[in-house]
């Protein structure tokens, strides 16, 4: 029974064009080392590079250009009735655009954006590390959210 059920499952995929994006021929594959992304100019941007090219690696010899514009804010969301505040939300988006190199044509462009959040309770040391940790984690989001666009996209 287990034996049919796999092969039914086999066949539902196989039919309906389901292709693994690091396959032979995938998007993972027709990506990866090719991408050269731009130059960060701040934190923020060197933690997006880093995860971008972690996806996706490095190029010596890039067939596409990601240019990134980053915008990265901080809300107040949580105060206690002293007035302090308890709890911030650090809220990221970012506006991406994938460039043939040879021809200079926008290949995909499109915007992402999240949040994270972060707690304010402990000592100022605290707080500064929990609000470098909520970035970096808002980073890794995004840049998994490219990816994941870019790879789904037919290049």
């Amino acid at each position: 029974m287990r034996i049919l059920a796999a092969l039914a499952l086999i066949l539902t995929v196989a039919a309906c064009g389901f292709e693994p994006v690091y396959g032979p021929g995938g998007a993972g594959t027709q990506l990866q080392n090719r991408v050269l992304v731009d130059k960060p100019i701040d934190r923020e941007g060197f933690l997006l590079v880093r995860q971008l090219e972690e996806r996706l690696g490095r190029s010596g010899d890039p067939a596409y250009a990601l240019g990134i514009q980053l915008s990265v804010k901080e809300e107040a969301r949580a105060i206690d009735p002293d007035g302090d505040i308890r709890r911030f939300h650090v809220i990221g988006e970012a506006t991406y655009s994938l460039s043939d190199t040879s021809t200079g044509a926008v290949v995909q462009s499109n915007t992402v954006d999240n949040f994270v959040g972060y707690s304010a309770t402990g000592t100022t040391v605290a707080t500064l590390a929990a609000k470098r940790d909520a970035t970096e984690r808002l980073m890794t989001m995004l840049a998994d959210e490219i990816v994941l666009q870019l790879q789904a996209s037919d290049l």
